[in-house]
């Protein structure tokens, strides 16, 4: 072997496989099916600045050059990573040129759009408002929190999902029938060993291409590829979770939704599938306290209690005991009397301290450690609840002077705390009944 060769290495099999016309384009069948606005626009050769959103191996890059050839536009493609203004200009100067010189639309395919700053994607906002670009984004994160404003105002954002069984069928029969995939080495697959590929590659095509061409290379011409031999290659495979991204903000979305929806199965599903993509357990049992007070609250005090034991246990012994007892505590969560009271009520007591200013406190409810604060009128007629019958000072007041009483908590008929609303409805009739007037200073 000439190890001073200048023949080209070999593509890879998803590149070797990518899509030359829409017909060959695998899944997005919601945005591409005939009849759907998007391949209308496209056969029509009436194309848009877009942004297309959704997670990696979908896609986004085969669809935005079938774009340009379906349109007979000139195809400039950026990263985002690597690229900045000088870029930008270039790819301007370039789309100029063929319009000038052959009348050409160009369309600028910018990958990983989201790591623009914001500067970045102000600098081709003007080539995309006068035409001379017709700009295409990707990006894995929402465009709602990474992109611009006016960015957004320009472009038509299309969401494009994960590939389903289908479609992963139907890239793994190219790869095997296809002379530009694997066809000429007449490999198959065994049923049980597409599951494996299918779960490892969790709706990424790029992913579950590279994978059956690894597999590819360790079988002989005419051998089928075996769950045994994708076990070996494939080890412990993490589904998708981004610890920064949108994925990883969905699923804790969905596990804490579960709780409060009193449903421990889907609970323990969501922390299972965090677990599974790789999520620092202890994140995940902070979130759990977190629950216990805002969902659960008062209706079932025992359950912040349960929780901080259960980020004890995940502390002191790690995995798996740890991670049981936190899926102890979010079952108990799930199944327990619900109530935002106190979330709500704090929500609004803070919003009050921000909003009217710094208040005085009042001198009957301060201290008065020196004879000075004492002769000022501190501590002047406190009236100390435990001298008071019941134990209850009716009648006192707690807020600022010029602030009217709040009544900030608002206990649920649910657990502990519909014995808590019967109190607090009693000690209000003792208000009511009391002779007392709000205090002056």
């Amino acid at each position: 072997m000439d190890l001073f060769s200048s023949a080209p290495p070999a593509q890879p099999l998803a590149a070797r496989l990518r899509a030359s016309t829409l017909d060959e384009y695998v899944g997005q069948d919601h945005l591409l099916a005939r009849g759907k606005p998007l391949r209308e626009a496209l056969e029509q050769g009436a194309l848009h600045s877009m942004i297309f959103w959704g997670p990696p191996g979908v896609g986004k890059t085969t669809l935005a050059q079938l774009l340009a050839k379906v349109s007979d536009a000139h195809f400039v493609t950026v990263s985002a990573v690597l690229a900045g203004v000088k870029e930008i200009r270039q790819a301007v100067e370039v789309a100029r040129q063929q319009a000038a010189q052959y009348g050409r639309r160009t369309l600028l395919f910018v990958d990983e759009v989201h790591r623009f700053n914001k500067s970045q994607q102000d600098a081709f906002l003007p080539f995309v408002e006068d035409g001379t670009l017709i700009f295409v984004g990707a990006t894995t994160e929402n465009p709602s929190f990474e992109l611009n404003n006016a960015l957004l105002s320009r472009a038509r954002v299309y969401v494009l999902k994960s590939l389903d069984e289908a479609a992963m069928r139907q890239l793994v029969q190219r790869a095997l029938n296809e002379p530009r995939g694997l066809g000429e080495r007449r490999l198959s697959l065994e049923e049980g060993a597409f599951a494996m590929l299918m779960a490892a590659a969790d709706g990424d095509g790029r992913r579950l291409l590279n994978l059956l061409e690894n597999a590819s290379d360790l079988v002989e011409d005419g051998q089928a590829i075996t769950v045994e031999l994708l076990q070996s290659l494939l080890g412990d495979t993490l589904r998708r979770f981004d610890k920064g991204g949108e994925a990883f903000y969905d699923q804790i979305s969905a596990l804490h939704k579960s709780v409060r929806g009193s449903n421990p199965d889907g609970a323990l599903y969501w922390y299972a599938r965090m677990l599974d993509g790789g999520c620092d357990p202890l994140y995940i049992a902070r979130r759990v306290v977190r629950m216990a007070s805002e969902d659960i609250g008062n209706a079932d005090p025992r359950a912040l209690a349960l929780c901080l034991s259960a980020w004890d246990v995940q502390e002191r012994l790690g995995s798996p005991e740890g991670e049981l007892a936190v899926a102890q505590a979010l079952v108990y969560l799930a199944c327990a009397p619900k109530s935002n009271a106190v979330y709500t009520a704090f929500k609004a007591a803070k919003a009050d301290a921000a909003g009217l200013g710094s208040l005085e406190v009042p001198l009957h409810l301060r201290n008065a450690p020196t004879r000075l604060m004492k002769n000022l009128g501190y501590g002047d007629e406190y009236r100390y609840a435990h001298d008071e019958p019941d134990a209850y000072a009716a009648g006192e007041d707690y807020f600022p002077e010029g602030m009217a009483p709040r009544h900030y908590y608002q206990p649920v008929p649910r657990g502990l705390e519909l014995k808590i609303g019967e109190k607090l409805k009693h000690l209000a009739e003792l208000d009511r009944a009391s002779p007392l007037q709000r205090r002056k200073s």
